[in-house]
Order: structure tokens, then C-alpha cells, then sequence
């Protein structure tokens, strides 16, 4: 395969085989937009009678009412006596050098207190200021740039001031001399380009070597595919308060999703111990990349440490459009090989990961991109190149689904075009070479866990189509486009498309997965301590379930989470569920164990012989009990516990082989749309969901979860997009960065939750918003190039790339 060298050569064609044309099936003309129709189907409860709070019901979330109230204590609500403000300066230039900086028009700005720059960081290595890098991998982003800035808004210094809007006038008040620098925006022209860092312009390189590189199918298609940069959006920007401490140290009140990371990290940069930085855990509005940059923190505790006064900083939306990390924007070509019957013979691939300024979890990402190339298929020669690269674009970070969603698209279009060239239907070119339980992965690891891939296809094709469209009054409003948008209703043409698709859950390649949870149990009241952020995934009412569920106490506190208590790790990948679940329902089995025991012996049996249901306790025969509050009168039972997942390695630097991942989780999709083929326009009628869950914890909270992911992916499919050009993000606001709205967001019908339960899973459970986000842009691109019989190879898809 073609590969990029030290020359710069751009990823080429794929040598040998001349580019296959995709399929051109043919949509179905349509009169006038479908009538309106319920926006969620809900799925079918499991057939199990779960206790009224339990495990398997569906309990209001234990944050609910706080939310409704407006009473939920965000950090940009949070306020101390004698607060001041905070405001950072950052670089106009994707790539500058740093001539001068003069602060000296800050500080005379009446109502400023302190502006801090690199100078007051921790130094580096040899005494000289070097902005304290830092970073959840590699430690190659500074809190405040030095020499040089690598990206549109990088930090360059921080003012405190006593009032927001001094702080920010302050911030631009800092003089500083640029010499701009012609910035490296091309990831292809990374290998060539002078290293815009000292650690160079690669991040990682990964071959994935499988089964025979002779190996030749009779039927082989290929094309290159292309994703876009998608932001996370989260709902609250970017805010924090830090305290100074009477010791030298720093009270952090941040929306962080790892809080021991970053209280490590944070205390790094400002050259204290770990134990004088606290970091207490705020409502975290919004979760994934865009609340993993340590800078903000540092910046903030250092102005606090600086000033003696609390600091709070809220960044602008525009801020946080420019500072956090953002998906990671891929180039991917693929060539497919297979027999007159469908089925994979070989898959070659390189995949292009451009991982902006700094490291990030490039790495991580890259190895799902690659270990998960082929998709959930069974295929038996697999040959990958993977790079993620360093540009002076924005910074990417973790989303859900990193490096699976970006090959997922490209490796289920490529499963269409086979269905073309073979006349095959496309849902049937699946089922042939799905994957199940037993498989290898290209990587060589057994997949062990339940691997439904066939179940799944069927069962969204089980489900009945939408209606076609029939005459309403307000059918302007469900046309593509929309009222003003719309176009000829005889224009529209309707598509139907299918994807499958898989994720990795936890940490991988060796990654150390482990929580710590205490659960005490005084009187009629349980409480849970797991510093387990609850980042919208519903985490803190799962906690509740389960100590309901295995102690059968109705009333159950969740404690606040910060630094004081053991770490539970970040809240990513739908780790919580596994980890911190496995560890708060040991901790409540010792405390049950410490409950029963005394018991068992009063009633003459082993404490196993007795069971706990509705809050009673009652013997095997169901002659002995009594009710559970009875039996913890006057007592204070508690445990700690630990969850700690089976190890996994490293993938081998040559081949790419290792087991690597702890679980996977599997989700397919039917997606229906309507296309304007005149003006190119997109709406998405109905998406049919079928996914693997192990097993269904909270049926309501797992169906909201597949919704959240299936529109944002939804999102990347049709349109959003974050713009660079030359470096420069041209479109960081809610007014031009398009999002979702409830007018965008199709009828989601969930068809199936299968609960084949993973045995080495704690409850057997799998996690469950990244799947779908990964799979939907993938069926809806394939909807759409049913629709219109054209190539459909990037996203977002551009109007240009479906109208006639």
C-alpha cells in the first residue's frame, strides 16, 4: 500500500486497482412530505419484574428536580465572597512566533489585580519558563505559550480583575509582538513539513498486519472517504471557581470529568503536591472533549493563588469554540475484496487522523480507528496503516465514538458498493459477513463478549417503514428545508439505508480501568461516596438503583464528588457503568453480607439462604423474615470496594496485534430520509435502532441515551461542521456552527434492546451512548446515496454532493 514517506507524498490510490464506482440505486419519487408523527417510539421493556427502584426500572433521575428547579449548581452559578474575575489572552495566529510580551497596559487598568503568564508557571527541566505542558497522554501542551503559539486561540496569559468585563478589556490590553508564520493545515503535508513541535508532526503511526497480503477477492471496489471537524456543542460553556487555600494551595471547583487527573495535572503545572489542590466536582453541563483542558484550570488557580481572592472565569461561547478539543477530522481510502457471494476476502486501508496542535488522545483514537477498521465482519486478511498527525488546526480530543465513527462511515459506504457490484441487497451483504461471538478482530483478539451483529440487522429490518407522504397543511414544515428552503415536493426523493457498527468500552491497551466506591448504610438512609462523575449519562441514579436493588433501602444519598475521596478515573467510553457500578455493588454486597450474617445465624442458615426483595428479608422457603428497616435499626454498616477489569496490552508497534480492548458493544441502523435532489437538502424521517446493551439497567435512560447519540450523529451526517481556513476558525458561534433542533431530529424508533448479558460485565451491562452516534452518520449517508444514486463520501454532506 501507498504510504506516506519523508518526501510528503499525499496518500495516493490504492496501487493496482483502478477505483471502483459506487452503487447508484435509485430512490423512490415522492408526491408530498410524510404527515407528522411521534418523536420517539420507546422500546420494549424487558420482560423481567424489576423491584419498583431496582436494577431494570426505569426510576426518576436522581438530578431531575434540581434541574427542573434551576437549582443544579453549575460552575458558572457558583459565587465566594470577595470573587474576582478572570479572562485569558489568546493568539489571533494559527502559528506565531512570540516576539514581545508587555503586560504593562493590563496592570494599569484600574480594578486589575494580577496578570500571570508562563513566567509564573511551574519552569521547565532547566529553570526557563515553558508554559507548564501538560496533557491526559503526552505532556506537550503549555497552559500559557512561550515562544511560539501552535493554534487559533491558544492562551498566552490570564488576567484577574473586579469585573468581567475589566478582566476582559485587560486581556486585549496585553501588548505582544508576533511574527506570523505560515501555518501547516494539510494533515497530508505533515510527514514533509518542518516539525511545528519538538516532539515532530506524528503523533503515531500503527500497522495492522492480518491473514495473507497476497489475498485477492474477485469483486474489489475502493474510494476515499472524508469527515469533518464536529465540536462537541456542549450546552454550558466553559467555567470554574477557585479558592485560595490558607497552606499556598487552591480549591478548584470545576465541570471535570476526571478529577484526580486533573488534580494531579493542575498541581503539576502550579509546582504544588497533589494534596494542597482540591478539586470539588460542579454540574457538568455537557461532556466529553470540551472538558478535558487542564489549562483552563491551572489558569484559574493560579490567578486565585496570585491574588489571595477567589477567581472565577466563564468563558464566551466563542472562547470555547477555539479552546476545546474537537473530533478528529480524517481522511480514510479503503479497498474492499470479496468472493461472487459477498463475502470479505480482504480489506486494505489507510487512515489519516489529523489530531491538530497537540497530542490529546490522538493515540487512543488512532488505535480504534485501526483495530476496528473492518467493522463488525468477519474478515480474514485485514491490511491497515493508521497516522494521526500534528497541524496548527484546531485540537481534537475524545468524542463519543473516536476513530470508530470516522471508519465506520467509510467502511459501511464501502459495504455499499459491494452490494452494487454484486446486485446484492445491502442488508443481505451484512448479515453474510457478520461478526459474532468467537471472531477475531483484525488485531487478532478473540472477541469473547456477546456479538449479536446478525440479530441486530434483523431487527431493524423487522420493523415497518414510515408511511410515504401524504397531504397536509403544514407539509411545507416537512419537506428537506423546511418553510423557505423547500423546493419542488416532486423533487424529493425517499432513501433507505442500513449500518452496522461497533465500539470499544473502558480504557484500552493497557490502560489501568479501576474505581473505588464506599457504600454505609445508617438506619433507613444509604449513602454512596464514588467520585464517578455523572456527566448526563445518568451515573448517580444507576448508583442508587443498585444499592436499592441489592440492600432494598428506598432512601440513598449521593455524595458530592472531589478529590478527598479514592479515584473512580474519567467518565469516558461508558467506563462508570462498568467500573464504578461493578465497585459501588461490591461495596453494597459486603454491606449486605454484614447485614444478613448476624441473621443467618439468629435463623439457624447460611447468610446465602436469605433473600432481600421489596424491603423484606426473607429465608429460601419464605418462612423467615423480617422487613429490612427492622433489621438495620441501630446500626452503621459500611465497606469500600474496589472494580478492577481484566489487563489488557498494548497492540504491537509492527503488526497492530494485541489484545487491547476490554468489551465491545454493537449497534445497527435503518435510517429513512427525503431528499430535495434539485436543492440537495436532507430530512431524516425516521431512525430504526436495534442495539446490543448486555443489559438493560434503566430501559427510559438507555432509550434517551440512544436518542442523544443517534441525533448528534445526525449532526456530523448533514451539518455540522466547525470551519478552518488557514488555521483560523471562521464559524465558532451557535449562529453559524449548525446544530440539531427539534425540527431536525427524526422519529427515533428503537426496534430491539438485546440483553445477551456479558458475562465478565458487572450486571452483565454494556455501554450505550457512543454506538449510536457512531452508526448514524453512516446509515443516513447511506439513505441519502439511495436516494440519489451518488457517491456520498463526505461528511457532513454537502448540498453540492447530492443535488442534480
Amino acid at each position: 500500500m501507498t504510504t506516506p514517506d519523508s518526501e510528503g507524498e499525499r496518500l495516493g490510490p490504492l496501487p493496482g486497482v483502478p477505483q471502483g464506482a459506487p452503487g447508484s440505486a435509485t430512490g423512490t419519487a415522492l408526491g408530498a412530505p410524510a404527515a407528522a408523527s411521534p418523536a420517539v417510539t420507546r422500546p420494549r421493556l424487558p420482560e423481567q419484574k424489576p423491584s419498583a427502584n431496582g436494577l431494570g426500572s426505569s426510576p426518576m433521575r436522581a438530578d431531575a428536580l434540581a434541574k427542573s428547579m434551576g437549582i443544579y449548581p453549575y460552575a458558572a452559578d457558583l459565587w465566594a465572597e470577595g470573587l474576582l474575575w478572570g479572562a485569558v489572552a489568546r493568539s489571533p495566529y494559527p502559528c506565531a512566533r512570540i516576539v514581545s510580551v508587555d503586560i504593562g497596559p493590563a496592570l494599569a487598568i484600574p480594578g486589575v489585580h494580577a496578570v500571570v503568564t508562563a513566567a509564573d508557571l511551574r519552569p521547565g527541566p532547566d529553570g526557563v519558563p515553558d508554559g507548564a505542558p501538560s496533557g491526559p497522554i503526552a505532556q506537550d501542551r503549555p497552559v500559557f505559550a512561550t515562544d511560539i503559539v501552535r493554534h487559533h486561540g491558544e492562551p498566552l496569559a490570564a488576567v484577574a480583575a473586579d469585573h468581567p468585563d475589566t478582566a476582559r478589556l485587560a486581556a486585549a490590553a496585553i501588548v505582544v509582538g508576533y511574527e506570523p508564520l505560515e501555518p501547516l493545515t494539510d494533515p497530508e503535508q505533515s510527514f514533509a513539513a518542518p516539525p511545528i513541535h519538538p516532539d515532530g508532526n506524528l503523533f503515531r503511526h500503527l500497522p495492522v498486519r492480518f491473514g495473507d497480503p497476497e489475498a485477492v477477492g474477485e469483486v474489489v471496489v475502493e474510494g476515499l472517504y472524508q469527515v469533518g471537524r464536529q465540536d462537541p456543542a456542549p450546552i454550558g460553556a466553559e467555567a470554574g471557581l477557585a479558592v485560595p487555600r490558607p497552606d499556598g494551595g487552591v480549591e478548584l471547583h470545576v465541570a471535570s470529568t476526571d478529577p484526580h487527573g486533573d488534580r494531579d495535572r493542575a498541581a503539576y503545572c502550579l509546582g504544588l503536591e497533589p494534596d494542597r489542590v482540591r478539586l470539588v466536582v460542579s454540574g457538568v453541563p455537557g461532556a466529553t472533549a470540551d472538558r478535558e483542558d487542564v489549562g483552563f484550570q491551572v489558569a484559574l488557580g493560579l490567578l486565585a493563588i496570585r491574588t489571595g481572592h477567589p477567581v472565577k472565569m466563564a468563558l464566551t461561547r466563542e472562547e470555547s469554540f477555539l479552546t476545546h478539543a474537537h473530533r478528529h477530522p480524517a481522511l480514510l481510502r479503503y479497498r474492499h475484496h470479496a468472493d461472487v457471494e459477498g463475502r470479505l476476502v480482504k480489506v486494505e486501508a489507510q487512515l489519516l487522523l489529523d489530531g491538530g496542535a497537540y497530542a490529546d488522545v490522538s493515540s487512543e483514537a488512532l488505535a480504534a480507528a485501526a483495530a476496528m477498521a473492518a467493522g463488525p465482519y468477519v474478515v480474514p486478511n485485514v491490511f491497515v496503516d493508521a497516522w494521526a498527525v500534528r497541524t496548527n488546526n484546531p485540537p481534537a480530543g475524545r468524542m463519543r465514538g473516536e476513530g470508530a465513527l470516522q471508519t465506520c462511515f467509510a467502511y459501511e459506504s464501502q459495504l455499499d458498493q459491494l452490494a452494487a457490484a454484486l446486485d446484492l441487497d445491502p442488508l443481505e451483504i451484512r448479515r453474510r459477513n457478520a461478526m459474532s461471538t468467537g471472531d477475531l478482530l483484525p488485531t487478532g483478539q478473540a472477541v469473547t463478549c456477546p456479538a449479536p451483529v446478525r440479530e441486530l440487522l434483523d431487527a431493524v429490518a423487522a420493523e415497518p417503514l414510515p408511511p410515504l407522504p401524504v397531504d397536509q397543511p403544514d407539509d411545507e414544515w416537512l419537506l428537506p428545508g423546511g418553510p423557505g428552503g423547500a423546493g419542488d415536493p416532486a423533487a424529493v426523493r425517499r432513501g433507505i439505508g442500513y449500518a452496522v457498527g461497533m465500539v470499544h468500552m473502558l480504557g484500552a491497551e493497557g490502560a489501568d480501568e479501576v474505581s473505588t466506591a464506599s457504600v454505609r448504610v445508617t438506619g433507613s438512609q444509604a449513602s454512596v461516596m464514588c467520585t464517578a462523575v455523572d456527566t448526563g449519562t445518568g451515573f448517580a441514579t444507576l448508583a442508587r438503583q443498585i444499592v436499592q436493588d441489592v440492600l432494598g433501602v428506598t432512601d440513598v444519598y449521593i455524595a458530592p464528588v472531589d478529590t478527598d475521596q479514592p479515584s473512580a478515573g474519567p467518565s469516558a467510553r461508558g467506563r462508570q457503568t462498568w467500573v464504578s457500578g461493578g465497585a459501588v455493588e461490591r461495596a453494597a454486597l459486603m454491606v449486605r453480607h454484614q447485614l444478613l450474617q448476624p441473621l443467618a445465624v439468629q435463623f439457624g442458615m447460611s447468610p446465602e439462604l436469605l433473600t432481600i426483595s421489596d424491603g423484606k428479608i426473607t429465608s429460601y422457603d419464605g418462612v423467615l423474615g423480617m422487613p429490612v428497616l427492622q433489621a438495620l435499626e441501630d446500626k452503621d454498616l459500611w465497606a469500600t470496594a474496589q472494580c478492577r477489569p481484566h489487563p489488557t496490552e498494548a497492540l504491537d508497534p509492527e503488526t497492530g496485534q494485541g489484545d487491547a480492548f476490554v468489551g465491545l458493544a454493537f449497534c445497527a441502523m435503518r435510517a429513512v430520509v427525503d431528499v430535495d435532489v434539485e436543492l440537495g437538502t436532507v430530512r431524516v424521517v425516521e431512525l430504526t435502532v436495534a442495539q446490543d446493551v448486555g443489559r438493560a439497567l434503566n430501559p427510559e435512560q438507555i432509550a434517551a441515551r440512544i436518542e442523544a447519540g443517534a441525533t448528534q450523529g445526525l449532526g456530523l451526517a448533514l451539518m455540522e461542521e466547525l470551519v478552518s481556513e488557514g488555521g483560523r476558525i471562521t464559524n465558532p458561534s451557535f449562529t453559524r456552527y449548525r446544530l440539531p433542533t427539534s425540527l431536525d431530529a427524526p422519529d427515533i424508533r428503537i426496534a430491539a434492546l438485546l440483553e445477551e448479558r456479558d458475562v465478565v460485565a458487572p450486571f452483565g451491562a454494556k455501554a450505550v451512548g457512543a454506538a449510536p452516534a457512531t452508526v448514524s452518520p453512516a446509515a443516513i449517508a447511506a439513505a441519502v446515496r439511495a436516494a440519489t444514486g451518488r457517491p456520498v463520501n463526505r461528511l457532513p454532506i454537502p448540498s453540492e454532493d447530492i443535488a442534480g
